[in-house]
């Protein structure tokens, strides 16, 4: 991403807000030129079938070819909705002024040399331009922008040299945007092998519109039926959230692959949190919260888009594999187990039916062999596919596809008639080396056929349909994503003034769990001592056994320093282990300011989990939870949250946790109430909310469960930096 100095955040642009810049009835071309390579000429050259009035403006013409030429949009007899900035970048905020003193609707700059350089001279010349469009109200795209493609105006806004054939949709379309123009327009490529394209939406460095206002213009336009999206980052990227709600609430859904996603530490380490909320699983927590499908791969966008583009919502979760190959079959079978696809077996009354279908070789079962005579009579598959979605068992089919041939092209006729009929997916997975061989063409765009170029992607994409589903049922049922508030009211005040009483940057354990404990997050009790005597005298009232513990603002991972000892049963031991950790803090250099020692009860075996949290600059409050104690780091087995969160969301972070089996009971333990510990999450979480400003990391670890015992043991809270003592 581009940009120093970003401005601050808005909401997004509405659909019409960003009409006459992506739905133009007229375009005026800055740079119009007789020099057929030139930038402006090949824009109006990839024009050609607009439909649309085209405009030409450069002041070293007055006319071009039978066209007249101006010398400035202030020249013309009429205001365009658009203007392409075919010029340098010299030139480029003159030409901004010119149309917005117009009136212009909104602009494309190509120019590059902007920010995405990295010098800063650069990125101030971006700000200009991000100026201008806050301060006239006209809406940009780019700079360093290859344009965008409306297929309904059957227009290419670009000089680039696409091979692309842009033409009218068969009814509305896939919606594609990107930030790099190069990869969005090889995405839109994609109607080449038969896909139905609505627009192909690039923006560069995103000076002014960027993703999120594409997403929701696309989501306001009839033309669109499913957006698609390759998403490096943005500044502000809880915008997205505004623009996921939008596209929810049209009904489109909104697939996402995200770029650049390698390992990044995290800017602050103080805490477990610190090295575990990672900027990509933040943006993966984002996208689950605006409802997102997300594909891990450039590759899987577009496959996926097109099934969401065809499909309607699912009658039934069942999924049939039927075939000509029992290998191909074999892997079908496998990849649904993956994913979580149900595959259930045939009833009886189908079995019958299907019987004349399938000789005695084959497998009269699902996945079914049809074997060879699926190729011998080209009619059987349909009848097969038909026997197999009538009722309610079977909601979507995949027909693994081996070797293609013109016999492709009559099944695959005859399969879509099927789906047509029954309003269900007929999925093809093609598993032949022969890329657009026989039907490839001809199933991408029958809407009654859904095409996958592997099969594992078909069981994901239909995995993400059930989970879709899931979701609308369970907002029609219980409404909008609700925060029930779950800490006491006077919470984020009583934790504030504990916070600014503190004179640490880095609050002690005990005062950090006093102020967890304003939240009703249940915390073990402690004394505070200055020696071994008080500090044996603490453990006879506390009651054996006992933990003790440095406490020093100085010393936040007391294990490392060697400053804790645990299960303590006798004074003489609680005395000796007094004087070991105080000698041992007396090697830490440089030497830390030393309160005393805390004397705490040992709390009982349970399973030990971590919760979070991180106040991110661009994400706001992050929450992270995962298996807790000296593990934290070594398995990293996290899911990560935008807090505050839900009840449910909490409940749903322990289930996405690969050690939960822990939690449920593991080799005779007592399961955890996981109720409970969703709550203390929950609270938790709304901390980190209220307090965001106040703190930049909090890390409780472990809390322990057992039963319906939840206890935080330890715990950190480090200070913002603007709220730190002198």
């Amino acid at each position: 991403m581009s940009g120093a100095g970003e401005p601050a955040p808005r909401g997004v642009y509405q659909h019409h807000e960003l009409e006459r810049l992506f739905n133009p009835r007229s375009v005026a071309v800055y740079g119009a030129s007789a020099n057929p390579q030139a930038f402006g000429a090949r824009t109006i050259a990839n024009m050609a079938k607009y439909r649309g009035r085209i405009l030409r403006i450069n002041p070293r013409y007055e006319q071009l070819g039978d066209e007249p030429c101006y010398p400035s949009v202030s020249a013309l007899p009429e205001v365009p909705d658009c203007a392409l900035l075919s010029v340098p970048r010299e030139s480029i905020e003159a030409a901004l002024m010119d149309c917005a003193n117009k009136g212009v609707g909104g602009a494309v700059v190509f120019a590059s040399g902007y920010a995405e350089t990295g010098h800063p001279e650069h990125a101030v010349a971006q700000a200009r331009l991000t100026a201008i469009a806050r301060e006239t109200g006209i809406k940009i795209i780019g700079p360093n922008c290859l344009g965008f493609v409306n297929f309904p105006l059957t227009a290419m806004m670009s000089f680039a040299a696409a091979e692309m054939e842009v033409d009218a949709p068969r009814g509305p379309g896939i919606g594609i945007v990107s930030q790099s123009g190069a990869l969005g327009f090889a995405l839109g490529q994609a109607e080449r092998r038969g896909m139905n394209l609505s627009h192909v939406l690039t923006f560069g460095n995103g000076a002014d519109v960027n993703i999120a206002d594409e997403i929701a213009f696309l989501a306001g336009d009839p033309a669109c039926a499913v957006i698609a999206c390759l998403f490096e980052g943005m500044p502000h990227p809880l915008q997205l959230l505004e623009a996921g709600e939008l596209a929810w609430k049209a009904g489109k859904p909104v697939i996402i692959c995200k770029l650049g996603q390698g390992k990044e530490a995290a800017t602050a380490a103080l805490s477990h949190t610190g090295s575990l909320a990672g900027s990509t699983e933040a943006y993966m927590a984002l996208f689950r919260r605006a409802r997102f499908v997300v594909v891990p791969a450039i590759e899987d966008v577009m496959q996926t888009a097109a099934f969401f583009g065809k499909v309607g919502r699912p009658k039934s979760r069942g999924v049939a594999v039927v075939g000509a190959s029992g290998g191909a079959l074999i892997a079908a079978t496998d990849a649904a187990e993956v994913h979580g696809v149900a595959m259930p077996q045939l009833p009886e009354a189908m079995t019958q039916r299907l019987r004349p279908y399938v000789p005695e070789f084959g497998a009269l079962r699902n996945p079914c062999d049809l074997t060879a005579m699926f190729t011998k009579d080209h009619t059987i598959a349909g009848k097969a596919v038909e026997a197999m979605l009538d009722g309610d068992t079977f909601g979507a089919i995949v027909v693994p596809h081996t070797t293609l041939s013109q016999g492709s092209v009559h099944r695959a006729k005859g399969m879509a008639e099927v789906g047509q009929r029954q309003g269900k997916p007929v999925c093809f997975s093609y598993a032949s080396g022969w890329i657009g061989g026989p039907s490839t063409i001809e199933s991408e765009s029958n809407p009654n056929l859904q095409c996958f170029q592997s099969i594992d992607r078909c069981f994901a994409t239909l995995a993400a349909w059930h989970r879709r589903e899931d979701r609308l049922i369970a907002e029609a049922r219980d409404g909008p994503r609700k925060l029930v508030r779950t800490a006491p009211a006077q919470a984020a005040a009583e934790a504030a003034r504990l916070i600014a009483a503190s004179p640490n940057a880095t609050l002690t354990e005990r005062e950090a769990k006093q102020v967890l404990a304003c939240y009703g997050v249940p915390v073990v009790q402690e004394r505070l001592v200055q020696s071994a005597a008080t500090a044996g005298a603490a453990a006879l009232n506390v009651g054996f056994p006992v933990a003790l513990k440095l406490e020093s603002p100085d010393v936040p991972h007391k294990t490392e320093a060697g400053v804790i000892r645990l299960n303590l049963s006798t004074r003489a031991q609680v005395e000796a282990a007094y004087a070991e950790i105080m000698t041992n803090a007396g090697k830490i250099s440089p030497a830390p300011s030393i309160n005393g020692v805390l004397v705490q009860p040992m709390v009982p075996a349970g399973v030990e989990i971590m919760v979070g949290a991180r106040i991110d600059p661009m994400f706001g409050p992050l929450l992270v939870v995962g298996l807790g104690g000296i593990y934290v780091e070594l398995l990293q087995d996290t899911a990560l949250e935008l807090a505050p969160i839900t009840h449910a969301e909490a409940s749903a972070m322990l289930q996405r946790l690969e050690g939960k089996a822990l939690l449920e009971g593991f080799r005779g333990s007592e399961p955890v109430a996981l109720d409970a510990l969703a709550d203390v999450i929950v609270r938790l979480s709304e901390f980190a909310s209220d307090q965001c400003a106040r703190v930049s990391e909090l890390d409780v670890n472990p809390l322990i469960c057992a039963g319906s015992r939840v206890i935080a043991v330890d715990a950190l809270i480090v200070r913002a930096a603007s709220e730190r003592p002198e």
